[in-house]
């Protein structure tokens, strides 16, 4: 049987794992609601599904593997609320399922370490509605559940380039500050590195190695590009949206050690200049 993956929700890291499998031999489905967008994904070699119960259902037929990333709301996960009914009944068939998650589930540490063993103690409304959708997804029944929580993902039409040349970027600065990120590449290799080795019920933590302050980020992306830095601006002080604020009431370094020993990963952008420095090279070359 073809392997084939069903990605409810199909944006830029499910993307990203379509290419390393497509060359594969796999099948990829992937729903959307747009038409236009159904389009896109033809010409990038997957086969588009509308969100509609009876499509999604009759594509879960056909999937061998599962991957969800659509975004819960306040009702709870759209995918389930959709189809939960064809998707217990057909996750005894399912290889492998994973549910991409964000590291916002931890919470607030003052800049301590979490790792997958660190209880879930959000602080924001977007980490509690994942942490009760991780919850919503494990207690379907046989279904090989992965759960992969995601720091803050750039890439390919993802990275602070642009709006430093705009010169919208701010390098808004909170002492003692930090963030995790993660390269859409490496997503897709973890992602991977999981399907080649199941293991249902296991949690990971997709960041790079180095939790590092926002202002940082942006001040290299500049250099790089040759270009004055941003000015800085206090936090305190700094005019943002509540949505932008809340990004800060965060703080923590989160460890991907579980990646490395148990699926194999060497990460391909270990940290935010390697892969800033890849993608400018990538926009230049």
């Amino acid at each position: 049987m073809q392997k084939t993956l069903l990605s409810l929700g199909h944006g830029y890291s499910a993307q990203a794992l379509a290419e390393r499998l497509l060359p594969q031999g796999w099948r990829v489905l992937g729903t959307t609601r747009n038409a236009d967008k159904a389009e896109t994904l033809r010409a990038l070699g997957v086969a588009p599904v509308p969100w509609e119960r009876e499509a999604v259902t009759e594509a879960l037929g056909e999937a061998t593997h599962l991957l969800v990333s659509a975004a819960p709301d306040g009702e709870g996960d759209p995918a389930l609320r959709l189809c939960g009914g064809a998707i217990a009944a057909r996750a005894p068939q399912l290889a492998w399922a994973g549910y991409l998650s964000t590291t916002g589930v931890y919470g607030d540490h003052g800049g301590g370490w979490v790792d997958e063993r660190t209880p879930l103690t959000p602080d924001t409304r977007r980490g509690r509605l994942r942490a009760g959708a991780e919850a919503a997804w494990g207690a379907v029944p046989g279904l090989p559940l992965h759960i992969f929580r995601l720091a803050g993902i750039y890439g390919p039409g993802r990275g602070p380039f642009a709006k430093v040349r705009q010169g919208t970027a701010r390098r808004i600065v909170k002492p003692g500050q930090v963030f995790s990120r993660i390269h859409v590449a490496d997503i897709a290799q973890v992602l991977e590195a999981s399907i080649r080795q199941p293991n249902p019920g296991a949690a990971y933590n997709l960041c790079d190695d180095d939790p590092a302050p926002p202002q940082d980020v942006l001040l290299f992306a500049a250099q790089l590009l040759d270009v004055p830095p941003p000015p800085e601006e206090p936090f305190e002080t700094a005019e943002m949206t509540p949505m932008a604020r809340s990004f800060y009431a965060e703080n923590k370094r989160v460890s991907n050690r579980r990646i490395k020993e148990e699926l194999g990963v060497a990460l391909l952008y270990p940290d935010y200049r390697a892969g800033l420095r890849a993608l400018l090279a990538a926009e230049v070359g």
